[in-house]
């Protein structure tokens, strides 16, 4: 079992910065891959970025692309989310998850945490 918890979100303006940050424990952490999803009010859950368990491959929708970062410490068991130039649009609940490896379906992923707000005022 993997439990992960998250952290980090809050109330921000339009084009400041949050980092998010997803703690794991449990079973062996530096294999997998490691995801970011989102659910926005009246929404579906939507990908966000993906990570491999090196962290040498990342993946990100193209509607966060150029904007928020992916990373990962093994050594502290923690993925990373840092989202720059926040929109009201990127407003909602962040989720991390973990898998066997990097997708960008939430079906591929076994384990979930609880979530995080993301409120981003214009």
């Amino acid at each position: 079992q993997v439990q992960l918890v998250e952290s980090g979100g809050g109330l921000v303006q339009a084009g400041a910065s949050l980092r998010l940050s997803c703690a794991a424990s449990g079973r062996t952490f530096s294999s997998g891959g490691m995801g970011w999803f989102r659910q926005g009010p009246g929404k579906e859950r939507e990908f966000v970025a993906a990570i491999t368990w090196n962290g040498r491959s990342t993946y990100y929708a193209d509607s966060v692309k150029g904007r928020f970062t992916i990373y990962r410490d093994n050594a502290k068991n923690t993925v990373y989310l840092q989202m720059n130039s926040l929109k009201p649009e990127d407003t909602a609940v962040y989720y991390c998850a973990a898998g066997r490896y990097l997708a960008t379906i939430d079906e591929e992923y076994n384990y979930w945490g609880q979530g995080t707000q993301v409120t981003v005022s214009s």
